[in-house]
């Protein structure tokens, strides 16, 4: 990781511990920088590194925090980053921290609503982050599940905590573990990941 990416995540880090420390003068809980967290962050650029993903999608740019670390990732395996969100504002800023990281190059920004968004985004896709709201988690699963490239990885955020959002996490993790094809497992990193996999050539005969 160079300098110009570790300080873009260091800014990011302490503007986070800033903001917990007192949510009221960050503007309330939409207007904070809810990541995936830096040990999170690791784990996704490796995944996207090791599979050699190269069209990775995000669901949920916020402030661009995750979108940095896949962002570093892509340019390793010569891909590139989709990444959704309804406010503009946030990738406005996002878009100012994958240029001060030098990896603007790297992502490509689409502001709406991501239901009617990704039926018009050609897959198929290596990898898939999903972080947003997460009543929404399923019924975009449902539609980017046709875009999966065989092989494909599929990270959701927060399956642990926060704890108000484990009931619209445990129907996300039933309904991916279900679908035909996906092998999924829960790892306590971060706010807890799900991490699903969709079947590829190199699972003949297993």
């Amino acid at each position: 990781m160079d300098s110009a990416i570790e300080a873009v995540l260091a800014a990011f880090d302490a503007r986070a511990k800033r903001e917990w420390a007192s949510p009221a003068a960050a503007g309330g809980r939409d207007k904070m920088l809810l990541s995936v967290g830096r040990e999170a962050g690791m784990l996704l650029n490796q995944l996207v590194r090791e599979a050699g993903a190269k069209r990775i999608l995000e669901l949920g740019t916020s402030y661009g925090y995750s979108a940095v670390w896949l962002a570093e990732a892509a340019r390793a395996t010569g891909g590139k980053v989709i990444t959704l969100d309804l406010a503009g504002y946030k990738q406005v800023e996002a878009a100012k921290a994958l240029a001060a990281a030098g990896l603007a190059d790297q992502v490509e920004f689409q502001s709406g609503d991501a239901l009617q968004i990704i039926p018009h985004l050609a897959g198929p896709f290596d990898f898939v982050l999903i972080d947003i709201w997460k009543d929404l988690y399923g019924p975009c699963l449902e539609l980017i599940y046709p875009k999966l490239a065989p092989g494909a990885l599929v990270v959701a955020d927060n399956m642990l905590q926060p704890a108000d959002a484990r009931a619209d996490a445990l129907v996300y993790r039933r309904l991916v573990r279900a679908m035909p094809g996906m092998t999924s497992v829960l790892l306590p990193v971060g706010q807890g990941l799900e991490v699903s996999r969709r079947t590829g050539p190199d699972d003949a005969g297993l």
